[in-house]
């Protein structure tokens, strides 16, 4: 037989074999589990965006909706304008309210923390050579986490959000600086030991290399979103056992849990949401699309699940008179 002839058999073997993995994950349900538990995920910057009272939102997400679950972001920004001279009054008072509330909190650190333009970097440090932006983002996790390794709202450390996927506006993306960031974080709270989340592409990703780095995955579980080359929205395919099935993978591979670090529960538009017209944004997200989501994340067999779009809801209860999310959201916590 010619070696022409194997190899195209064994690229017809190869093509069946994927052909019978995709219909086995489109057409398998995922075995019943418990009711998972669910949170939010809060940036104060992008309530300011949204032209709120970012404390009352965040007193109202804690206060009226209960939430025991924040991912709380912070922006390399806001917490450094200047070099080496920080502001960590904003973040105090929120870890603060996290803890009179007996809320466990995540808190994400690092430069891409997440909300667009994802890495915040400070005009101070935008002129650095890309060597000296690594140092200095190392610097800042050892400074964050030598402020706060006391803090009894803590549970666990965010490094980076999304840092192996290439999403946002940001000037690099490093393994080896994200793992001297994790290095650094593992040795500054050595005494309590939190776990450390890396974040990943829930769609566009097999989270081995999250699952490597971390203690905890944390995946995104988007349904509806702008796909801005094409200028037209886009719904995932991906039915809840694509979720399960590699969190089974995971679990089996690296012994590591996985959580769902963002679940859609706000608008995805063609631009930034405060420049979005209402209509426009409830292509992707209302009350009917919000309970879908629901209901699809509860059928994925993952347990633990951040939402995100908590200040979208107090911006629609409190700006648009239409607190219908809100108050589905209250039945979660």
């Amino acid at each position: 037989m010619s070696i022409i002839k194997i190899i195209q058999i064994f690229l017809l073997l190869l093509l069946i074999c994927f052909a019978s993995f995709i219909v086995y994950l489109f057409s398998s349900e995922v075995p019943s589990t418990e009711k998972p538990e669910f949170g939010v995920v809060f940036s104060y910057k992008h309530a300011q965006d949204l032209g709120l009272n970012w404390r009352l939102a965040y007193k109202s997400i804690l206060e009226d909706l209960k939430v025991k679950k924040v991912k709380l972001i912070t922006h390399w920004d806001l917490l450094e304008p200047k070099e080496r001279k920080f502001n960590f009054r904003n973040l105090d008072w929120q870890l603060d309210e996290a803890q009179k509330n007996n809320a466990d909190v995540i808190l994400v650190i690092g430069m891409k923390t997440g909300r667009w333009p994802e890495c915040h970097v400070p005009d101070w440090a935008k002129n650095l050579s890309e060597e000296e932006q690594k140092e200095k983002v190392v610097k800042l996790l050892q400074t964050l986490i030598t402020r706060y390794k006391e803090s009894g709202a803590i549970v666990a450390w965010g490094v980076e959000n999304e840092p192996l996927f290439s999403f946002g506006e940001c000037p690099w993306q490093d393994k080896e600086t994200l793992k001297k960031e994790i290095e650094m974080v593992r040795k500054v709270d050595d005494y309590h030991k939190r776990p450390i989340l890396i974040t990943d592409s829930g769609e566009g990703s097999l989270w081995f290399e999250a699952a490597k780095l971390g203690d905890i995955v944390g995946v995104t579980m988007y349904r509806e979103v702008w796909q801005s080359r094409a200028k037209r929205y886009y719904q995932y395919p991906f039915p809840p056992f694509f979720y399960w099935k590699k969190k089974e993978i995971v679990e089996d591979l690296f012994d590591k849990e996985v959580i769902c670090s963002e679940l859609q529960a706000e608008p995805w538009c063609p631009n930034l949401l405060y420049n979005c017209s209402l209509e426009e944004q409830m292509k992707t997200m209302n009350i009917d699309k919000f309970k879908e989501n629901i209901q699809f994340a509860e059928k994925t067999g993952l347990d633990k699940f951040y939402l995100w779009g908590s200040e979208w809801w107090y911006w629609m209860k409190e700006k648009q008179n239409q607190p219908q999310i809100w108050n589905e959201a209250k039945k979660l916590f």
